[in-house]
């Protein structure tokens, strides 16, 4: 069903359009593929093929945008004041265009490689299973503060080569940047947002400046010694956009994928029995969490001249939003769009990573964390169960969308590692 208020009168970053967005998603499609929303200005685009358009095309919808482009302040001038503090927000990977954004991605290609990503995956499956080591005896688990947030979090901290008593810091100031990403923080919260970033870069400088011309291959030793085509060093403002894209990609969104992906096979006790039948379903399983939990709900682009989309005028310097979560349920894409299909033959098409140029360099290593905490859980915990009560309460956001929590219940007589 489309969603029963016309258009025109729903406020798309309402809260309980975040929570549930999908009617609306379905009303876009159906009536308005291409949509300028009267509340904000902002130019959505909710269909697959329109999706695919604007991300192929990047001469006439950039990247260049600011974090929180579509979201109401109301404590700016202490947030400017906090930011002053620190490093220039400068555009590396996910804010840059070409050429620039190829010569930064170049920068960390290698640490995402099938090789390295495949050397990981011992390592991953024994973090997972110390993981649960911690709360097999409790017969209950919160799936994202005690596991899904620490397996690609430690992954990436260690690929940083920074130490790993200071994870629990780390969390905190990812925190801080997905609240500015949100687009939703207003007055203290934003502030504190700012705060977080601030502790983050003075931390991570001091680590940059005492790496020396060693032969490290830890990522963060890398964008040190690394030249932009062979001439110049990152700056520190340059390493410091990087790492941060690195914490919150590498960690943030795939937790919330590892959850999501958990109360939909809980939910749907004919899709999680195929895969316990058959673990080898495991990887496509994984695509069809990605394409309907979309953890990367939304992307900006704004339009470097006047454009034409779907039939819709889009005038230069207009904000777009890209909706991942509406594409990615496209009913001309995917059959019955709605459906948790965990052999769904077509799953792979899905957006979550994106398209094109800024496909997310972290696919594979997030594709390979999914797996392992998955397989780690089907393993060691039986008669797997959402707990009675458990409220599933998304955090708002404009781009991300993930719960807050997720506890689940498992049977007392579960197998010890091994």
């Amino acid at each position: 069903m489309t969603h029963p208020q016309p258009l025109a009168t729903i406020h798309p970053f309402d809260p309980e359009i975040l929570a549930d967005p999908y009617a609306y998603y379905r009303t876009l499609r159906a009536e308005a593929p291409v949509y300028r929303d009267p509340h904000t200005g902002i130019f959505f685009v909710s269909t697959y093929d329109l999706a695919v358009e604007v991300l192929r095309d990047h001469g006439r919808f950039s990247s260049h945008f600011v974090p929180g482009a579509g979201g109401q302040s109301s404590a700016k001038s202490e947030v400017r004041d906090v930011m002053a503090e620190g490093y220039p927000q400068v555009n590396t990977m996910l804010t840059a265009d070409p050429p620039e954004h190829g010569r930064f991605r170049g920068l960390v290609n290698k640490a995402f490689t099938p090789r390295r990503v495949a050397l990981l995956e011992g390592r991953m499956d024994e973090l997972a299973d110390d993981l649960v080591d911690g709360f097999i005896a409790d017969g209950r688990f919160d799936v994202i503060s005690q596991y899904a947030v620490w397996l690609p979090l430690t992954v990436i901290a260690e690929q940083l080569g920074v130490p790993l008593e200071d994870l629990d810091r780390f969390r905190h100031w990812t925190e801080g940047f997905t609240t500015q990403l949100s687009g939703m923080a207003a007055g203290e919260d934003e502030v504190e947002a700012a705060r977080r970033i601030l502790e983050y870069q003075k931390y991570f400088a001091e680590k940059i400046e005492a790496v020396d011309e060693d032969s490290s291959d830890h990522l963060l030793s890398a964008l040190v010694r690394a030249r932009i085509e062979g001439e110049r060093p990152l700056d520190v403002a340059e390493s410091l956009s990087i790492i941060q894209q690195l914490l919150v990609a590498g960690h943030e969104t795939t937790a919330s994928a590892i959850a999501e992906g958990l109360r939909l096979l809980l939910e749907n006790p004919d899709q999680m029995a195929l895969v316990l039948e058959d673990e080898e379903r495991i990887p496509n399983m994984i695509e069809e969490v990605l394409r309907l939990a979309s953890p990367t709900q939304n992307m900006w682009r704004v339009a470097t001249e006047d454009s034409e989309l779907g039939g819709v005028e889009i005038p230069a310097r207009s904000f777009m939003m890209i909706r991942f979560g509406s594409a990615n349920r496209d009913e001309a894409r995917f059959s019955e769009p709605e459906r948790f299909d965990v052999l769904r033959e077509n799953a792979s098409d899905q957006l979550a990573f994106g398209h094109g140029i800024h496909f997310c360099i972290g696919a594979m290593l997030a594709r390979k964390e999914m797996l392992v905490a998955y397989r780690t859980l089907f393993r060691r915990l039986a008669g797997l169960r959402l707990a009675e009560g458990a409220a599933l309460v998304y955090k708002p956001s404009m781009l991300l969308r993930g719960l807050s929590e997720l506890v689940v219940e498992f049977d007392a007589d579960s197998g010890r590692r091994g």
